[in-house]
């Protein structure tokens, strides 16, 4: 090749070079103009979002049936029988499981009917099952979504093994329940489910944090986990539970509980025990030697599940019971909206009826609280759901005007969608026998009130701008097929159900976007125009670093269309 066709081909592949950035950065540019104006679009035509935050369940285990996601016809035949894409449970020590555990401490809590024991659970398939019918050969009853099934475990670490890896295989061999792990519900009977046959349904949403309820109210708020200033010597004379995990031959910590020499080998002799499960994570776990409560700890001010140290300080709780937590400071939601001047609160289910129980001599029996075996406990208030009373921000001695102000009661959220007053940002949580935890509360009722509850914003006058999300805090401790994408070492984790109502959704969809908790607060920093939590930000580089998208921010099922001249949305009414 002579020095002038050398010369002809460089000039054209510098050409082609050029003409490609070209293309790039025109690319690009639309793609910012086009997101300008999603955004622009929001704040014209979004202006209430609501986020109603039930509890416990996984996507498979309620919507695993809804037509066009992805759920259970994927691992599953219509019979129930696995197909070749299903995972199989293993065993502890890797080996495949020839049938499910038993449902250690019988499948029905305590005192529910009718009852179907331990005995009558044995000898289930290695693969997910109807939990009305599985265990109607052996013990003669149907059960249904009415029935209040036992807890199973749901914690931090113990997720992590349940994943494990990304197989999903170890949800059997590591739950405390055993294979009531692998059951799920004919949900498509509930108005939840019509909801989302009417609105939308997110089949890619996940727990924004390994393990359970505490840690993921928390990261609701903050994209966080709590911090606990030197747990492993605190000055309040507390002892609070630090995990002891297996290493790996580097002496780094390795997400593994470590067992005692008692725990059951095989998962099909028993639940596993471990030396420490723990709340706290160990020293350094996260790379900032730094202690985080992982698993459930309780507020240091009522209501709270400590009682107060005495007499003289019946607003807060005990500061040296080892589960008290020290008041947090970290940037919450909250904060930045209340910089910004937006309207938000966080409303709860038995709020001022928690309130009255906790502020008593610690003598007193609570009625409210944790109460679900009492005839006067029906409320079954939950204090680890209210995560802003965690926070010295909302400190009832020095801040009660901020309390006032934010945390309120479900008859206050009641007045406020009557009125027309909900504010910018509203989160509600149901009272424990209302939002669907098993171990304590069944479906329905939960399903009920929910359902009630969208009814009333849907006649709300703040309704046309106005935006629902009902999302699950976590799994439960039940099974789903999905593998969560690998994130950084809070999570995410097990899938989750979300629904979206609006006027603004497009009816009908099933949106597979992958989202996690955060992806609400995505949503109300995108909206309000907000600094961007810094767990945000590491949550999304670490799925990017690992090959995965950035989590979405709930407006891929909006159908967000410009003004027209009279400056009104171009939308069907309904």
């Amino acid at each position: 090749m002579g020095l002038s066709e050398r010369r002809r081909r460089r000039r054209s592949l510098n050409y082609g070079s050029a003409i490609a950035a070209l293309l790039l950065a025109a690319s690009a540019a639309q793609a910012d103009e086009q997101a300008a104006a999603v955004t622009a679009a929001l704040q014209r035509q979004l202006q209430t979002i609501v986020v109603i935050y039930a509890e416990n369940r996984s996507f498979d285990s309620l919507f695993g049936s809804f037509p066009g996601a992805a759920g259970l016809n994927e691992v599953v035949d219509a019979g129930g029988k696995p197909l070749p894409a299903y995972v199989p449970q293993k065993d502890r020590d890797g080996s495949l499981l020839a049938t499910l555990p038993q449902t250690w401490g019988g499948v029905t809590a305590a005192g529910a009917t009718p009852v179907v024991t331990q005995a009558q659970s044995a000898g289930l398939p290695n693969a997910p099952f109807s939990i009305e019918t599985a265990f109607t050969a052996a013990s003669g009853v149907r059960l249904s979504s009415a029935v209040v099934t036992r807890d199973l475990i749901h914690r931090f670490y113990e997720n992590q093994m349940q994943i494990d890896g990304g197989s999903n295989a170890g949800f059997a061999a590591w739950s405390n329940a055993g294979g009531l792990a692998l059951g799920h519900f004919d949900y498509s009977g509930s108005a939840l489910y019509r909801l989302a046959q009417q609105y939308v349904l997110a089949d890619h949403f996940f727990q924004g944090a390994f393990g359970g309820s505490f840690l993921n109210h928390q990261y609701l708020i903050c994209a966080c986990a709590s911090e606990y200033p030197h747990a492993d010597t605190p000055s309040n004379g507390a002892h609070p539970s630090i995990a002891l995990l297996e290493r790996d031959a580097d002496g780094h910590y390795l997400p593994r509980l470590t067992a005692t020499d008692q725990s059951p080998a095989s998962a099909l002799t028993g639940a596993p025990r471990y030396l420490v499960s723990g709340n706290i994570s160990p020293d350094n776990y996260f790379g900032d030697h730094k202690f985080y409560a992982i698993n459930t700890m309780q507020p240091a001010y009522q209501p709270s599940g400590n009682p107060p140290i005495d007499a003289a300080h019946l607003q807060s709780a005990d500061p040296g019971n080892d589960t008290t937590l020290p008041p947090q400071t970290q940037a919450t939601i909250g904060d930045l909206l209340s910089s910004a001047g937006i309207s938000w609160k966080w409303y709860s289910g038995a709020w001022n009826a928690a309130l009255a129980d906790g502020r008593q001599p610690a003598d007193t029996a609570r009625r409210v609280i944790y109460t679900p075996a009492t005839p006067l406990g029906e409320p079954d208030f939950q204090p680890h759901h209210v995560p802003f009373n965690y926070y010295a921000a909302f400190d009832p001695a020095t801040h009660s005007s901020e309390r006032a102000a934010h945390l309120q009661d479900y008859s206050d959220l009641l007045r406020d969608i009557q009125r027309g007053h909900l504010p910018a940002v509203a989160f509600y949580k149901p009272q424990g026998n209302l939002n669907q935890h098993p171990g304590y509360a069944n479906l329905d009722d939960g399903d009920r009130h929910i359902a009630q509850l969208v009814q009333r914003l849907r006649a709300s006058p703040q309704w046309r701008h106005m935006l629902i999300l009902i999302t699950y805090d976590e799994f439960g401790g039940i099974w789903d097929h999905l593998p969560p994408p690998q994130g950084d070492l809070l999570g995410p984790g097990t899938r989750i159900p979300a629904i979206l109502i609006s006027p603004l959704a497009k009816p009908g969809t099933v949106d597979h976007t992958p989202y996690d908790t955060a992806s609400i607060l995505r949503l109300i920093t995108r909206r309000y125009r907000l600094p961007t939590l810094d767990g945000i930000r590491a949550r999304d580089a670490a799925l990017q670093a690992h090959g995965a998208p950035a989590m979405g921010d709930l407006t891929a099922p909006l159908a967000l269309l410009p003004p027209d001249r009279r400056g009104n949305r171009k939308a069907a009414r309904r």
